[in-house]
């Protein structure tokens, strides 16, 4: 065995180490009720996400600033946060209701809302996943912060450099920056960070928005100058976890009323008992899949029907896609806004009430003369919120005066994942999926395999799959080893684990719906983490996804309906 070998695995133990640390430790402070990420309690979290150095963080563990991982961070926490002192977490408890503005982050759902200058208040409605989410995000950005307090302070009782005094000038100027002011005070900025003009030039372009043109300036400015207040008048900022949230986390409080909620339109519609097929995915592939060649009869007559949804998906494409909504809404199609908390909004199809010879999608003969189901699309739900969700949802309901099981006839997961062979918008499909950080495996019988997407012009991999703790934990040795472990693995998602766990309770164990209901996982990928720059952090899909979404899609509903 050589000490490469040896060195490699060791390093990969390490990480996993680290990560379990992350995970006790987050729930170990949780339970505590409050922390100060830069203080003693805060230190396990920050050792061990210095040694993880996960793929998304790019370069934490230097003394250069890292700026990819910031604006992805930044774009998954309130507008402002790097304002506040004090940092909140709470269950659902009545702010929607006040006068306090809903804060929605760019790029995760969630409703945050500034109580004062020093506070920001953050509603986790979606469980314990959400939390891990939200820690590890912050205890990056403080992290970084205290980079910026290292470089620009001077002495111990708070003096500070020149480039920080031009960088606090321009934030608070009053009038808008001239391109030549914005260059100065990239240029000090960009000494702060240690980085070159240029990066942070491109940078600056990155994190500006309409309503904040210098969004980066800002955001460094008030990172470093709560760090200097940590730093020098022990002013420390502090994460707490609201009572109510500490007691109500692991209830399925939103779980429960969510499902409730569904069930009641269902039993409305008279449709309670109908065969259903319940498909998690997002909220625009199976109505797009189905109603597509009846709204846009014109587009599609002309071009391949891909390029017509790769149309839909486009920014300025809204009058297509009311279009398609709205033909939808007339021929069987319910909608269902989440009001639950659980931040998943649902589309109930009645498919007696679709015209098939206008579709496109192939329906057997058998089909026809059955008792027209359901298709019940769920929008994605985040990590653990998976088991709560389709825990609740398969429970039997007492409506009408009797106890009802649902006649749930299969259930299709299908989502974005990381790749470890192969690249962004290619297909994975799990045999198993194995959950992080234990020897847990959940192996099922998917009904999709290979060459049933075969021939399109995507790469398709088979083989089991990891449902990791968190995204932004992993880094290349933990993906290596899991590539080259005898497990098989193929790729990495946060939900997996928990859907089939909640499946294989209410199918083998409670006997809630039928113990041989079909199931179908499909995943494309949104990036490959062990390709350098092949992370999340590192840009979005663009089109790249939109192929492979709709033949996953097409695929279920050809199962479904032959």
């Amino acid at each position: 065995m050589s000490s490469k070998k040896h060195h490699e695995r060791t390093r990969a133990q390490e990480s996993s180490n680290a990560i379990e640390r992350m995970y006790v430790t987050m729930r170990h402070l949780f339970n505590r009720g409050f922390y100060k990420p830069m203080g003693v309690s805060g230190e396990t979290l920050r050792e061990a996400l210095l040694l993880l150095r996960p793929e998304i963080y790019g370069s934490i563990a230097d003394e250069k600033a890292e700026l990819e991982g910031l604006l992805y961070v930044i774009d998954r926490l309130p507008e402002g946060i790097e304002e506040c002192t004090f940092i909140n977490l709470t269950s659902d408890e009545g702010y929607g209701n006040s006068h306090f503005k809903t804060i929605i982050p760019p790029k995760r759902r969630r409703n945050c809302y500034r109580i004062d200058d020093e506070q920001m208040n953050i509603e986790i409605t979606r469980g314990r996943s959400e939390i891990y989410d939200i820690l590890t995000h912050l205890t990056f950005l403080f992290v970084e912060s205290h980079k910026i307090s290292r470089r620009v302070l001077i002495n111990e009782s708070g003096a500070t450099t020149r480039d920080w005094i031009k960088l606090e000038k321009a934030v608070f100027s009053k009038k808008k920056l001239t391109q030549q002011e914005r260059e100065i005070a990239i240029t000090h900025t960009a000494n702060i960070l240690g980085r070159t003009f240029n990066e942070l030039t491109e940078a600056h372009a990155q994190f500006s928005t309409p309503s904040q043109p210098e969004r980066l300036l800002h955001i460094v400015y008030w990172l470093g100058k709560l760090a200097i207040e940590e730093v020098v008048n022990n002013n420390k900022r502090t994460v707490t976890f609201s009572p109510v949230l500490r007691e109500r986390l692991g209830h399925h409080i939103h779980g429960e009323i969510w499902a409730d909620n569904i069930k009641e339109v269902l039993f409305k519609n008279n449709l309670l008992k109908k065969p259903i097929h319940v498909i998690s995915a997002n909220m625009h592939s199976v109505m797009n899949s189905l109603f597509t060649p009846l709204a846009l009869k014109s587009q599609v007559a002309k071009k391949d029907v891909f390029e017509v949804y790769e149309e839909l998906s486009q920014k300025d494409s809204k009058s297509l896609r009311n279009k398609v909504s709205k033909e939808a809404l007339q021929n069987g199609m319910i909608y269902i806004k989440d009001t639950s908390g659980t931040n998943i909004d649902v589309q109930i199809f009645d498919t007696s009430k679709i015209d098939f010879s206008k579709t496109d999608i192939e329906v057997g003969d058998a089909f026809n003369e059955s008792d027209k189901p359901v298709i019940f699309v769920m929008d994605y739900a985040f990590g653990e919120q998976a088991y709560e969700t389709i825990d609740e949802l398969l429970k039997p309901i007492k409506a009408g005066g009797e106890k009802i099981h649902l006649n749930v006839e299969s259930i299709s997961i299908m989502g974005k994942a990381g790749i470890l062979e192969g690249g962004k918008g290619d297909i994975m499909i799990p045999s198993a999926h194995i959950f992080e950080g234990t020897a847990d495996n959940y192996p099922f019988k998917n009904e999709l395999s290979k060459s049933d997407l075969e021939g399109q012009g995507v790469d398709i991999y088979e083989g089991s799959m990891i449902s990791v703790l968190g995204t932004s934990l992993q880094n290349k040795e933990i993906l290596k080893f899991f590539f080259n472990s005898t497990w098989n693995v193929i790729g990495l998602e946060m939900e997996g684990a928990h859907y089939q766990k909640a499946i294989q309770a209410a199918s083998k164990v409670r006997g809630s719906i039928k113990s041989d209901v079909k199931v179908r996982y499909a995943y494309y990928a949104s990036d490959n983490p062990l390709e350098t720059g092949g992370t999340l952090a590192s840009g979005g899909l663009g089109t790249s996804g939109v192929k492979p979404t709709y033949l996953i899609t097409r695929k279920i509903l050809q199962q479904i309906f032959n």
